[in-house]
């Protein structure tokens, strides 16, 4: 039977004179959730606020906390404190020391228990600090639950099922692994917990703008739907971040975790879409987030120096073990050579001169998803029919934005609302409904459902020497096609509406130019000099260039005489523009191809093998018949 305190017999105090047990008060006051001078998450607690939770804990000997802010002793290392650091801070009673650990591990339960833990297939248990989980448990976050990675890429590799949302949680993973390592590594940087934060942030809200089919939609579908707007993916996720935090009242949220959001929200932005203002560009620090000392923090999600990123390496990882690919790219290894350096009066992330060789074959991995899976022929004309499908549709469908303003797949780019509800989804919407105003934009959808794509007619490439065919142009290269005159007779009159020209434009992520001219390196005999290394000095097989037009034709009409049309015409503009020889012209046209002088050569490596003649059977014996 239980009985009241006041009844109980009172224990002896131990010889030592110290309390058996440990007194209510401090142990009541490290329990509490931090007050309002104390955030949640003690990282973010700079010496004066550890003071703060020591007086709540029962520690008033302003000696004590003065020497705690002399050391300056901030919420990260407190879980860290042992022994020696207790000596050096004048600490040397042991029940003085054991209550501090008490209270401290307390107050690390706590943290631990906010923490979220998720399994990734491709990074393992990864951890979230409970910003992340408000941001993550947002509706607009969530729509990149079903928006497809690689859009019309998964008809091709069954397996290309996973969506934006995973790769958002692996880029804020890895963003923070990275910014991490710099900080242990080089704590004269100064990074703040609260510079961490924002970094893991802008990598996971870098990809909230994608629409249906992601680069499908900002890449093909948009320019021809919207071709007085200049719209990015990049401009939709900066909108629909702001969006996200005012209408799920995460100010207040991110002011209770130690952000400042007046200043915060402006660098997150910054992260992923590069200069809010294109005046300031001029200016010698043109960022107004963080300061020039930080400027390497801009370097880790979407590296606009480079192409060195956070973003690819989750995209390289996911999308190789999604694809069945290879992935040969290790990211652990950056990180581990991964250190700051100063160049020009400004802080880079540089790594070691012998990693050079594993960054060429970084972006020759990258350059291989794209030819392999990427710019798949079938999966981009998956692509191509997806978006001439929504073009139909355009006009009548009707999604219900801010203020019961409709907008249609088009305009809900203007109003974050609507493009909150704008997902693959559209495209069963398409398929199932039952409005004749949507027939021809369901028919599309109904022939990629039985297998019924345009046709592939054949693939060229401008020569070196020739310019480049700007985007300007696109539009009128079906015209082109068509006006070709073959000199063979066919059986049936293509027009310019019949053909579709796809320009792929392959390159190391910076169009013509070599992305590690933009990259520095240090040596292990100083790690605080920069050098660059040139290409000569590394290989000399590596690329001469390092950017390529690939062109591929696709006829819309499927029958056999069309078909065959569409190659004659394709095969002579490639003549008359001379473009490279298509690998099959021999095939497709061989009335054609000795036109080109230097299509004729058998030995050319353009040139299919010469069938050889029949060869005449030897009689062995006199009584064999031949």
């Amino acid at each position: 039977m239980q009985t009241d305190d006041s009844e109980r017999t009172p224990k002896r105090p131990r010889r030592d004179g110290s309390p058996r047990s440990q007194p209510s008060t401090p142990s009541a006051a490290a329990e509490r959730s931090p007050g309002p001078e104390l955030h949640a998450d003690l990282k973010t607690w700079e010496p004066e606020q550890v003071c703060c939770f020591l007086r709540l804990s029962g520690f008033s000997d302003s000696g004590l906390l003065d020497r705690f802010r002399e050391k300056k002793i901030t919420g990260s290392l407190l879980p860290f404190l042992d022994d020696s650091h207790f000596e050096n801070l004048g600490i040397s009673s042991l029940w003085e020391r054991k209550r501090l650990l008490n209270s401290i591990q307390r107050l690390n339960r706590s943290h631990v228990d906010a923490m979220k833990v998720i399994n990734d297939p491709i990074h393992g248990h990864i951890e979230f600090h409970p910003l992340l989980i408000r941001i993550i448990d947002t509706p607009q976050f969530q729509r990149l639950r079903y928006i497809k990675q690689l859009g019309g890429a998964y008809y091709v590799f069954p397996g290309a099922s996973h969506n934006r949302f995973e790769h958002s949680l692996g880029v804020a993973y890895l963003a923070g692994c990275l910014v991490r390592a710099l900080s242990e590594k080089q704590p004269e940087l100064q990074i703040s917990e609260r510079d961490m934060l924002c970094v893991q942030i802008a990598g996971l809200c870098h990809d909230l703008g994608h629409g249906p089919f992601s680069h499908m939609f900002d890449g093909r579908f948009i320019p021809l739907a919207r071709q007085d707007v200049k719209w990015t993916h990049e401009q939709g996720s900066v909108n629909m971040f702001e969006h996200l935090v005012n209408s799920n009242g995460l100010r207040a949220v991110m002011e209770h975790y130690g952000l400042i959001p007046a200043e915060d929200i402006c660098f997150i932005k910054e992260q992923i879409i590069g200069l809010l203002d294109p005046a300031a560009k001029d200016f010698s620090w043109p960022y107004k987030g963080r300061p020039k000392e930080k400027s390497f923090l801009y370097e880790i999600v979407a590296n606009k120096r480079n192409g060195i990123d956070v973003d690819k390496w989750d995209y390289f990882a996911r999308d190789c073990h999604h694809l069945g690919i290879q992935n040969n790219f290790d990211h652990k290894r950056f990180i581990k050579f991964a250190r700051v350096c100063e160049v020009d009066n400004k802080m880079h992330i540089c790594t070691r001169d012998k990693e050079v060789g594993n960054l060429y074959d970084m972006f020759h991995t990258r350059n291989s998803l794209h030819r392999r899976a990427y710019q798949h022929k079938v999966g981009n004309i998956i692509d191509r029919m997806i978006t001439d499908a929504f073009l139909k549709a355009d006009p009548y469908i009707e999604i219900t934005g801010a203020g019961g303003k409709k907008y249609h797949i088009s305009t809900a780019i203007d109003d974050m609302e609507a493009f909150t509800k704008l997902t693959d989804n559209i495209f069963l919407e398409i398929l199932y409904s039952t409005d004749p105003k949507l027939d021809a934009a369901r028919e599309i959808l109904k022939k990629i459902e039985h297998r019924n794509l345009y046709k592939y007619v054949g693939e060229t490439k401008p020569k070196p020497e020739q310019p480049r065919i700007q985007r300007e142009d696109y539009k009128w290269l079906p015209e082109e096609v068509a006006n070709t005159k073959p000199k063979v007779l066919l059986q049936v009159e293509l027009k310019a509406e019949d053909y579709i020209v796809d320009v792929i434009n392959m390159d190391y992520g910076m169009e013509d130019k070599n992305p590690i001219d933009q990259v520095y390196f240090y040596c292990k005999s100083d790690f605080k000099q920069p050098i660059q290394i040139t290409k000569s000095q590394v290989s000399g097989l590596l690329p001469e260039r390092f950017a390529e037009q690939v062109i591929r034709v696709y006829c819309k009409k499927m029958d056999e005489k069309s078909l065959y049309a569409a190659q004659q015409h394709f095969v002579q503009w490639c003549s008359d523009r001379v473009f490279s020889k298509p690998q099959d012209g021999d095939v497709v046209a061989p009335l054609i191809t000795p036109l080109k002088e230097e299509w004729k050569y058998p030995n050319s490596a353009q040139s299919p093998a010469p069938i050889p003649a029949p060869k005449v059977r030897q009689r062995l014996f006199k009584d064999d018949a031949v």
